[in-house]
């Protein structure tokens, strides 16, 4: 075991001991262990549900976040399969080799330690059984880590009628044209068809529910349908969407540390560059997110067309959603018993690329024979009001809506929660309450979880304790890093780039670079990235 060779350095040593008790005298205990319901999405952007300040119709969303509480900075790896790795195990994903490590098999083809268990693994043994619907993007095989029963979409290219998916890690046949499908759809009745298998062969056990839409991950493809309502809203073009977008998120709350939403950042393209893409899309497509009124009509028409796409995506899983949230409230007593916590991989994505068939310049935007992304411009719409986007990680790419509702277990606030959270703290937060309410005492595994459990965040508001202790959180993904130590958060994109350093108690967009005014802090938020960066490659290359 890794812990035998004692690679947690004092710094670490003392980050872990900081941390609150994963169980805190006061939080909320139901009559009954929770179920669990984690449902992740693909690429969406901070203000892209209405409860954080969209205008796209998020119904369901919006109700348990009414009804619950909604996060204001939560955050992930920046990236699909890191932040699906720390999110199921507890750690960051380059403690696990699910991130880029030197020296070691690692990144989206890294084999985690046999020490970094998933979630069901760890919550068998308390009576729980685990189901996985959707996309899958960690290494190994569902029902070899502890689902009982799993439905994976592995083709990611495309929506309406994947070619590669399978039902309990065995191969089904493609899916064709006639066949009806579409993800969101078939991903909500695959995990539907698992709670009623639960019910019928589980009756009186507590369940935990992995949903993992690919939604609204490009290629962009919805209901024309829905796409058609969204097609007129979208014409009045971004720089009037992400103005009205920062206006409702001051009405809602979310935009307490900020004075002005970041400026649009006309030189930053997407991540990678596909100019063969380009050619393909047409002259309708480009790759930097220009001001609106520059744009040639036809330009305007294609772009107003992938963000109707877009939120058409949004939308339709929103609906199936509610379909999952509907077969559980069948019973009420589960519903009232049902931790629900929903969240984003990464924020939105710059990124330009055609792959899967190809695209058909001729197809309806949205329609199985396009291949769309939804590129920097509506991206910065989407990640409003913060800097950057998917893969980056200025809070542009690792700021998501996070919502908890459990009517058993959360007094509901409209006020968001405002201390930091990462993917590193649900497994904690699981693991503690499913431990407590199984009268166990639950006790971090070895490694220590680098995380704490946010269920203190449940209590009754009088109650909550003051929030003012320092938090260090820790990312890399590529050659863009950042370390946040409380309010101050040093960045950087690129491997040659400089340290930028921001006060995000006073300036979370990022717009006020403080690295020159205050130097000392700087060294000190870099020598403790490096402490850890050096510590989790120990980790990750230390033996099983």
């Amino acid at each position: 075991m890794y812990g035998k060779h004692h690679f947690i350095s004092g710094l670490m040593l003392w980050i872990v001991l900081a941390m609150p008790s994963f169980l805190q005298a006061g939080e909320p205990k139901a009559p009954e262990p929770p179920n669990f319901l984690i449902i992740l999405c693909d690429d969406l952007g901070y203000s892209d549900l209405g409860c954080y300040g969209s205008e796209i119709n998020t119904p369901q969303l919006d109700a348990i976040a009414n009804s619950g509480r909604r996060f204001a900075q939560f955050y992930n790896t920046a990236r699909c399969w890191p932040t699906r790795g720390a999110l199921l195990t507890g750690y960051y994903a380059q403690q696990i080799r699910r991130d880029t490590v030197p020296g070691v098999k690692s990144g989206g083809q890294g084999t985690r330690p046999k020490w970094a268990k998933l979630l069901p693994e760890r919550i068998s043994n308390l009576g729980y059984h685990s189901y996985h619907s959707g996309k899958w993007h960690v290494d190994g095989l569902p029902t070899q880590n502890g689902f009982e029963k799993s439905y994976s979409l592995q083709d990611h290219d495309r929506h309406f009628h994947p070619k590669n998916h399978t039902i309990d890690d065995k191969p089904l046949p493609p899916a064709t044209s006639s066949d009806g499908y579409y993800s969101s759809n078939e991903i909500a009745s695959r995990a539907i068809d698992q709670l009623r298998y639960h019910q019928e062969n589980h009756q009186g056990n507590p369940f935990f529910s992995f949903v993992a839409f690919t939604a609204p991950h490009f290629p962009l493809h919805a209901p024309q349908e829905i796409v058609d309502k969204y097609r007129p809203i979208y014409q009045q073009g971004w720089d009037q969407i992400r103005q009205q977008r920062w206006n409702k998120l001051k009405q809602l709350g979310l935009a307490r540390d900020l004075q002005r939403p970041s400026d649009i950042e006309t030189d930053i393209g997407p991540p990678y560059h596909f100019p063969e893409a380009l050619q393909k899309l047409g002259t309708g497509e480009l790759n930097r997110p220009l001001p609106w009124e520059q744009l040639s009509p036809q330009q305007k028409a294609f772009q107003a067309d992938k963000m109707a796409v877009h939120a058409a995506m949004i939308e339709a899983m929103d609906s199936q959603i509610g379909r999952i949230f509907d077969f559980i409230k069948q019973d009420s007593a589960r519903w009232e018993n049902t931790l629900v916590l929903f969240l984003s991989d990464n924020g939105a994505s710059a990124e330009i690329m055609v792959r899967g068939d190809g695209h058909n310049p001729n197809a309806a935007a949205g329609s199985a024979e396009s291949y769309l992304c939804l590129g920097p411009g509506w991206s910065s719409v989407s990640n409003t009001p913060f800097r950057r986007h998917k893969t980056w990680v200025h809070e542009g790419g690792i700021a998501t809506p996070m919502i908890a509702h459990w009517p058993a277990g959360i007094q509901p606030d409209p006020n968001p929660v405002s201390t930091p959270y990462h993917v590193i703290d649900i497994a904690p937060t699981i693991l503690a309450l499913a431990s407590k309410h199984a009268g166990t005492e639950f006790e971090s595994p070895d490694p220590k979880f680098p995380g704490l459990s946010f269920a203190r965040e449940f209590q009754e508001q009088a109650n909550r304790a003051s929030r003012t202790e320092s938090r260090v959180l820790w990312w890399q993904h590529e050659a863009n890093r950042a370390l946040r130590d409380g309010n101050l958060k040093i960045v950087a994109s690129g491997k040659d780039s400089p340290w930028e350093l921001y006060d995000l108690a006073q300036d979370r967009a990022e717009t006020e670079n403080l690295a020159t005014q205050r130097p000392q802090e700087l060294e000190r938020l870099a020598k403790t990235w490096n402490e850890l960066t050096e510590q989790f490659r120990l980790q990750a290359t230390a033996e099983d």
